[in-house]
């Protein structure tokens, strides 16, 4: 089961809609969706909240320490509290995936992501488990580092947040620890639309006036007088 949520951005208000604040986006949902609060506890160098359910607290938290030094956040609290790095799911930014899609894997490496590598090195493991949220790539490492530092335009930001939502619906089964299914309904790509049905050919115009009509310019009964 999933014990600790980890979101991962910057502090500060310059930060709070850049890319790289994609977790925080995401662990701001989660603490409404579960009736949390986040507050600042220096303890631990983050915002924190404490949910408790049936089964067990579950703790949220966005570190303070700037993405670099994440782990310096999250190593504490996970000690503290004696969670496991196999019960800790982060939250981040992907640079790998287009904005729209997103991915949930446990282990792996940090793939350059600064605020991974922290957090690896500060807990001694690879094993917690990562939701990314696609974020797109500038093309060149070189913009990489600007890239994720500015804002994305409106409809690059409606897609992540399409992704937030949409894998916010599995939270119940990731704090159950149920990760295959959790899995399948994150990585669900939604049904495509249906192609609209081709209209039929028009229908042929007949040229004979329909029974019981009169015939235009003929008075009468409704018949066609014949000539004379």
């Amino acid at each position: 089961m999933i014990r600790l949520i980890v979101g991962l951005g910057n502090p500060g208000a310059e930060y709070e809609d850049t890319r790289h604040n994609a977790g925080f986006w995401w662990v701001d949902q989660a603490a409404r969706q579960l009736g949390g609060h986040l507050a600042h506890d220096r303890a631990y160098h983050a915002f924190v909240a404490r949910v408790n359910r049936p089964d067990g607290p579950v703790w949220l938290q966005q570190p303070l320490t700037y993405m670099n030094l994440s782990g310096k956040a999250v190593a504490p609290l996970a000690r503290f509290f004696k969670i496991l790095p196999e019960e800790i799911l982060v939250v981040h930014d992907e640079l790998d995936l287009p904005p729209g899609q997103m991915k949930l894997k446990q282990g792996g490496s940090a793939a350059g992501h600064n605020g991974l590598k922290d957090i690896q090195a500060q807990l001694g493991s690879q094993n917690f488990w990562r939701l990314r949220l696609g974020i797109g790539h500038p093309g060149d490492r070189g913009e990489v580092a600007a890239y994720v530092l500015r804002k994305p335009p409106a409809s690059e930001r409606q897609l992540i947040e399409a992704n937030v939502d949409e894998s916010l619906k599995a939270l119940d089964l990731l704090l159950a620890g149920q990760m295959d299914k959790a899995m399948m309904k994150i990585h669900a790509k939604p049904p495509r639309p249906k192609p609209p049905r081709p209209a039929g050919p028009p229908a042929a115009a007949s040229s004979a006036s329909p029974a019981g009509s009169v015939a235009p310019g003929v008075p009468g009964t409704g018949t066609q007088e014949p000539a004379e």
